[in-house]
């Protein structure tokens, strides 16, 4: 898929992925369409990379159709919207619970329904969904941003075989730690001990790379997180305990109470 000249939506363009991603597509030559809850940092993040700004809340149920009138034809949807979840189960409210669920998850769906049958009507197109290394490795007090995460990669797989024959591509990029943006800098909690990790930079050149090369997966991260993510697909149980010793369990307490004082 070319983004030269492509009309491009990005959700959470807000967040520091969320602009190294606009300004990738920018340098790119696209025609940006991007989003977000914040309008102070909406609005200037757009005057920079020449887009239109169009603030939306993916929480609301009519918040995605809404959106897509808005942004008018697209070729190509970056999906990058998501809410932290961290913390234990009985932590989060059945509201909070509907929540994460619903920007994580459902809107990225309702997404992908809303703009399957106008991209196969022009016979090409792609949908880029930001999933994370939480959707492939299963971790302590994570379970409901787990459930979101794996639940967007199941998804995407399945999309990518139905909407093949039809030239449009699916493609799910699974960021590690990253450093400078994302939920471990905006709580202000390193990563466990030798996991390492990538920058925005990175996340959003292989979101551009999903797209030229039309690849259906990417993790971003260093690796012995990609290793770690081989290993809990195969033996999960072995990777709990690995975790373990890592002192994941320490990070995520860490990480969860960060997250709570801010909901």
């Amino acid at each position: 898929m070319k983004i030269e000249g492509s009309r491009v939506l990005i959700t959470g363009a807000t967040g520091g992925i969320g602009h190294a991603i606009a300004h990738a597509f920018a340098e790119r030559g696209a025609e940006l369409v991007l989003t977000g809850r914040r309008v102070d940092v909406l609005a200037p993040l757009a005057e920079q990379t020449g887009a239109r700004a169009v603030p939306a809340d993916l929480a609301d149920r009519d918040g995605v159709a809404a959106l897509l009138a808005a942004a008018g034809p697209l070729d190509i949807v970056v999906a990058n919207a998501a809410v932290p979840a961290s913390g234990l189960l009985t932590d989060y409210s059945i509201e909070q619970i509907d929540r994460a669920l619903d920007v994580n998850l459902r809107a990225p769906i309702i997404t992908a329904r809303l703009l399957a049958e106008p991209l196969i009507a022009q016979g090409h197109g792609h949908l880029v969904f930001i999933s994370s290394i939480s959707g492939k490795i299963a971790s302590p007090r994570v379970s409901l941003y787990n459930a979101t995460k794996f639940g967007l990669r199941g998804f995407a797989q399945a999309l990518r075989q139905d909407l093949a024959p039809h030239g449009v591509g699916v493609s799910t990029v699974f960021p590690g730690f990253v450093r400078d943006a994302g939920m471990f800098a905006d709580a202000g909690v390193a990563p466990a001990f030798g996991t390492g990790t990538s920058s925005p930079a990175q996340v959003a050149a292989a979101v551009r790379r999903a797209v030229e090369r039309n690849v259906g997966e990417i993790d971003v991260a260093p690796p012995q997180v990609r290793l770690g993510a081989l290993l809990a697909g195969i033996a999960p149980g072995l990777s709990a305990r690995v975790q373990r010793l890592a002192g994941a369990d320490k990070v995520a307490a860490t990480l969860a109470e960060a997250q709570r004082a801010k909901r």
